[in-house]
């Protein structure tokens, strides 16, 4: 029976199991995109994706077993090569080389340098990446820890607590804190200043495609295919954001598609525009880049090691450089 080129016939498919990062969001649509467009399949994989707990998350479902391969944070991954040596997933494609890790503050509580934080009273979610790491920020930064209070909380509190004055700044992910502004009818571009860790020497990387060490061990040509079929779809999204949208909608109708494509073109924008991408293509990083953040982060975790960039991040199974081309093209 003759098969049409490129389409791996049904029976011959991988089963993969994926976990995004959170619930469905824009910024997911390299994957959806995969699926819909039939990118997996023409890989010979049956990808199934379920919604995620957080970007952290990712990596315990990972290794937890559950799942196969995911979009999360490459900092969980240093926390737990760190710990658990050989049993972490592995980043095979970096996409977001910029951080969403920040302090915001409204332009009206008089925050205006990091020297301004004492005396003042932060606002933050337990365990996540900025509030783990911002003792790491106040020392770069000539902060004395002792002179800034901290009140744990959920995160879906901090920005009406904020906005309440309640709380004098929050630390939070960019890529969710200026939508939830939005939602609560502020306006993050001109009233909130935005303290990027990035910016405050910080330079760490974030979001990804992961995938489990059984299965980067077993069947590395699945690994290569996932790769392919995201970043097929990572340099369309950029181009094409109707598209994007389209696939988004058609793996979950219940989002804001007005919200959400916001969202897509924030991270487009703010997260996967590193000036190094022009060069080494989207889904690499920088080796020595990716040491230095090794070090922040075991500072900020208390890592006892610190885990090679090799542990972390596996480059084998990228396209060439200029099959990786990334050129964002925002659609009104």
């Amino acid at each position: 029976m003759a098969l049409v080129a490129g389409i791996a016939p049904a029976w011959a498919q991988t089963d993969i199991r994926f976990t995004l990062g959170w619930k469905t969001q824009g910024s997911d649509a390299p994957f959806l995109m995969a699926l819909s467009k039939g990118y997996f399949a023409e890989e010979g994989l049956n990808v199934t994706i379920d919604q995620g707990e957080g970007s952290a998350a990712t990596v315990t479902r990972i290794m937890g077993g559950a799942y196969d391969a995911g979009f999360g944070d490459i900092n969980a991954i240093i926390q737990n090569a760190a710990q658990r040596p050989g049993e972490a997933p592995v980043m095979v494609y970096q996409l977001w080389n910029r951080p969403p890790f920040a302090i915001v503050t409204p332009k009206t509580s008089g925050i205006e340098t990091p020297a301004d934080f004492a005396g003042r009273t932060l606002g933050g979610a337990q365990g996540t990446p900025t509030t783990r790491l911002f003792p790491v920020f106040a020392e770069l930064n000539g902060i004395d820890l002792a002179s800034v209070a901290q009140e744990n909380m959920a995160p879906n509190l901090q920005e009406p607590m904020m906005i309440r004055g309640d709380i004098d700044g929050a630390f939070v992910f960019t890529i969710t804190s200026w939508f939830n502004l939005i939602a609560n009818r502020q306006d993050p571009a001109n009233d909130y200043n935005w303290f990027q860790f990035e910016d405050y020497g910080m330079d760490l990387y974030s979001n990804g495609l992961m995938v489990s060490r059984a299965l980067l061990t077993d069947n590395p040509e699945a690994v290569a295919g996932l790769v392919r079929a995201v970043n097929r779809a990572t340099l369309e999204i950029a181009k094409d954001q109707d598209a994007a949208m389209e696939a988004i909608m058609a793996f979950d109708n219940l989002v804001d598609p007005e919200l959400e494509r916001a969202r897509l073109n924030f991270a487009l924008t703010n997260l996967m525009n590193a000036p190094e991408v022009d060069t080494i293509g989207m889904g690499d990083l920088v080796d020595e880049r990716l040491t230095r953040s090794i070090g922040i982060v075991a500072k900020g975790y208390g890592l006892e090691r610190l885990p090679e960039a090799s542990e972390i991040f596996d480059r084998s199974f990228l396209p060439p450089v200029e099959e990786r081309a990334f050129a964002v093209e925002i659609m009104n």
